[in-house]
């Protein structure tokens, strides 16, 4: 045992952990310190005091905790905490909230060591050993700088309807890391399963051999592919990704589970699982998607094709118009494989229930698809499978498919025994889809003055192993392929390919970024054979209302917001210019809702109770993004009632969703269910005990193609984005971004949402990049070789604003969940070049990686 004092008190631990902070959660239950990514210490989320100093707890040995004083954000003095609470909430300081409390501590420790004379800089320096995925830092250092000068901020507050910057629902709970993640669940008599992966992304299973794992201590059974009752196969669109690869089948990405080990503790759980051996008949992977296409060799084991799908369209004659053109223009972009980063690893509850069905614990992002696949993996009718949302510290599409939900459900299904099963960092690395490497070949052309005349794109993305929304991803790739503006004639071919790859799927943009940043690319080269600046280029094309776009779709009064979001950086372009440094300017457009002819409804309800408590259900997964608060900012709009009598929750009683999170719509729809539902409570009388249930629905779009200008998508955001870089060194100095929101819900978390899309948007274009080796195996195993921005590489953001209502939309709303990063990487690629005069037209670039590009 070690003897060690956490907060105040002595206690006892076992000393089988592998570190401190699995003694901290597994067996002592403090849960504020964040497992993001153990034991390699590169999140920060794990951070505690011993001694006095801040520690990364998922690195000190238990034995050196021997006989020292640990003390957590659980342990420091309630007024101390509140402060702390206070600030993050005011300041928006977190969004997902996961890697707040280790913020916290670390910079408790600046504070408590330099007061009021901590500067922003030497703050962001110090938060080198943490990483957030969500807010840019930005808002994080104004909550730290209030603390530290002893300040309570003014700008946000509890109270106010549609338009108010009101704090984030559960904002101090989130930031004092009382709202627990699925992970901080404890029920009792809880198992843990560990799963143990493929050896090779494509290789027939001989046998699996599970005798050596089920001896091992602790082990209460391990499971295969044989043991699923029901399904093999689940999948949101296609029913082509294998819960488990049996004998006798095949895998197809690294990503794939052979068994499931479950054991009284997670260390005996995941050293069982290392025990599952396992034979193999080696196979050559598939890891070339231009290859792939024409080959018949099956990458993927049960599909009969490497084209997964084939999007393509065309509007008015290409040839005739680029030969007529003044200016035609060549070129292939390239865009590389990124992973999501998340902070918080996937992580599923599942027990028994008293009726003899099923309920499980889920961070996804469509816990009514959760459902669906759980029972049929199971054998199981819906109604015995119930699926809880637990909000998730991050997401941004990678949280869509089903992950280890299946594994728990089935564990306790079989065990009939709660089971949690929750994945490491490099397991999350290799199971869940990531953002498409896309390849694209542009010829574009313009006139004399730099209108465009025509733009034929050829896309290539690949898709990895399973379909996941693959597919999707590459429809929206060439939806958006000639970004925000007018081009008479258009002629679009994109495919999406398997591979062995790791499988790709939805990220924030979803294939609206790639697709963008080399439309953008080309608007700027253009823009150089003219003779006129990136900035009238776009002005001269930019569409207008009623202007047919891409797919044809004639726009509405909605899409002016692309020409004020151009004109709010006219000055600040010109006057970088005329400072002498390199500005770049990018413009883009992203849908809001899924569009393509679906059919989309969601509902809410009010329910009014005793206690004078307004509850508000609805179906959305919170992940940082604030549909809750957006929830709350509605009822108290269109109620009147005071913001804390508002409790908000995803009810999962009744199926109030529409399948997944996703497509920046969850502000949209999930506000007009909101308002719909408060208007019926009101033209009721708001009666105490009665649910008030309404919907929002969308059912105007059209797939491409079903009539000759149809409606792709109900709504757009826009936004156009100034960086500006150092002609010398070619660093980012600052990023102004102008967003056309439509309506701003929330001015403050809306701004938030901007600058951690700009975070994510200049990592995107500098430095983050997902390979994998000539085996379809990853080469990054750890957060920072992923290259992610830290806080001190952030540059400063400011934001603007712009609200030009949306047509048919609750309170005018288009949503900016992913718009946020679509024009950056073009941004960064045009201020490159203004600085040093070359093209770039692969990413990640950097200042100096553009040798092979176009000069």
């Amino acid at each position: 045992m070690t003897t060690l004092t956490v907060n105040g008190r002595e206690v006892h631990v076992s000393d089988d952990h592998p570190h401190l902070l699995a003694a901290l959660r597994e067996e002592l239950d403090v849960t504020s310190p964040k497992d993001g990514c153990s034991p390699s210490g590169q999140c920060g989320g794990c951070t505690v005091m011993i001694d006095g100093k801040v520690q990364v707890s998922c690195q000190y040995p238990l034995a050196k905790a021997e006989g020292r004083e640990v003390v957590t954000l659980e342990g420091l003095p309630e007024d101390e905490r509140q402060r702390w609470a206070r600030a993050f909430a005011a300041c928006g300081g977190l969004q997902c909230g996961f890697c707040i409390p280790g913020i916290v501590m670390r910079a408790k420790a600046q504070v408590d060591k330099k007061g009021a004379a901590l500067s922003r800089e030497d703050m962001a320096r110090h938060l080198g050993a943490h990483l957030c995925r969500c807010t840019g830092y930005v808002k994080i250092l104004d909550a730290i700088e209030a603390v530290a000068r002893g300040v309570e901020p003014e700008r946000g507050s509890s109270a106010g309807g549609v338009g108010a910057s009101a704090t984030k629902y559960e904002a101090e709970r989130l930031t004092l890391g009382d709202r627990g993640y699925v992970d901080d669940l404890r029920v009792p008599g809880m198992a843990h399963a560990a799963l143990r992966l493929t050896d090779h992304s494509r290789a027939d299973v001989v046998r699996i051999d599970t005798a050596a794992a089920s001896a091992a201590a602790g082990v209460l059974a391990v499971y295969t592919a044989a043991d699923i009752p029901g399904d093999l196969r689940v999948g949101i669109i296609h029913k082509d990704w294998p819960v488990m690869i049996p004998e006798g089948g095949r895998t197809s990405y690294a990503g794939d589970v052979l068994a499931v080990v479950v054991a009284e503790t997670r260390g005996q759980a995941r050293a069982a699982a290392e025990l599952v051996a396992a034979e193999y008949r080696r196979l050559p992977p598939v890891v070339d998607p231009a290859a792939a296409v024409d080959s018949d060799d099956i990458a993927v084991w049960g599909t009969d094709s490497n084209v997964l799908s084939v999007s393509e369209y065309t509007r008015g004659d290409v040839e005739a118009a680029l030969a007529s053109s003044a200016h035609v223009l060549h070129e292939v972009f390239e865009t590389q494989r990124v992973e999501h980063a998340f902070l918080e690893p996937e992580s599923s509850l599942a027990l028994p229930r008293d009726d003899g069905g099923l309920h499980v614990y889920s961070g996804g992002q469509g816990i009514w698809d959760d459902r669906d696949q759980i029972a049929a993996c199971l054998g199981l009718d819906r109604e015995k499978v119930s699926v809880e949302l637990v909000t998730n510290g991050g997401a941004f599409g990678g949280k869509e498919d089903l992950s280890n939900q299946a594994h728990a459900a089935l564990a306790a299904w079989l065990l009939r025994r709660p089971v949690k099963c929750t994945l490491s960092r490099e397991e999350s690395f290799r199971m869940h889809a990531k953002r498409h490497p896309i390849s694209m070949e542009y010829w574009a052309g313009c006139d004399g003055d730099g209108h465009l005349t025509a733009v034929r794109a050829r896309m290539l993305g690949d898709s990895g192993a399973y379909a996941s929304v693959g597919m999707k991803v590459l429809e929206r790739a060439a939806g958006h392929a000639t970004g925000p503006y007018r081009v008479p004639a258009v002629d679009v071919r994109s495919v999406a390919v398997r591979t062995n790859n790791p499988v790709c799927g939805a990220f924030r943009g979803f294939g609206a970024n790639q697709a963008q940043f080399a439309m953008e690319g080309v608007m700027d080269r253009l823009a150089e054979r003219v003779g006129i600046t990136g900035w009238e280029i776009r002005k001269r094309n930019v569409i207008h209302p009623g202007d047919v776009w891409g797919p044809g779709q004639v726009m509405d009064d909605g899409c002016a917001g692309a020409e004020r979001c151009l004109d709010a950086l006219a000055g600040r372009y010109e006057a970088a210019r005329a400072e002498g440094r390199a500005a770049g300017i990018g413009l883009g457009l992203k849908n809001s809702g899924l569009g393509n002819g679906y059919n989309e409804v969601t509902r809410a309800v009010v329910r009014f109770e005793a206690d004078g408590t307004v509850e508000v259900r609805h179906g959305w997964t919170e992940m940082g993004q604030g549909v809750h608060t957006v929830a709350r900012q509605v009822a108290v709009e269109e109620l009147g009632i005071d913001p804390a009598r508002v409790r908000v929750l995803v009810d999962t009683s009744r199926e109030l969703g529409d399948g997944q999170t996703t497509g920046s719509r969850g502000t949209l729809m999930g506000a007009g269910a909101v308002r719909n539902a408060c208007l019926a409570a009101r033209e009721d009388g708001c009666r105490v005990g009665v649910d008030y249930l309404a919907e929002y629905r969308v059912d105007w779009t059209q797939h491409i193609g079903e009539v000759d200008n149809p409606t792709i998508h109900s709504a757009f955001g826009y936004a156009a984005q100034l960086v500006v870089v150092d002609p010398d060194t070619l660093a980012v100095e600052r990023v102004v971004a102008a967003h056309d929101v439509g309506r701003a819900v929330n001015p403050m978390l809306c701004a938030g949402q901007v600058e951690g899309s700009v975070h994510m948007g200049l990592g995107y274009a500098l430095s983050e990049e997902f390979p994998s080796d000539g085996e379809a195996f990853p080469l990054k195993h750890t957060l920072r070789s992923l290259g992610i921005l830290r806080p001190k590489d952030v540059p400063p953001i400011e934001v603007v604003l712009v609200e030009v209502p949306q047509p048919r939309a609750p309170y005018g709303i288009k949503g900016v969940g992913e718009i946020g990063l679509v024009p950056t990487a073009g941004a960064v690629a045009a201020a490159l070049h203004a600085a040093d005069g070359r093209w770039r037209s692969r990413l990640p670039m950097s200042g100096t990686s553009a040798e092979e590009d176009t000069q």
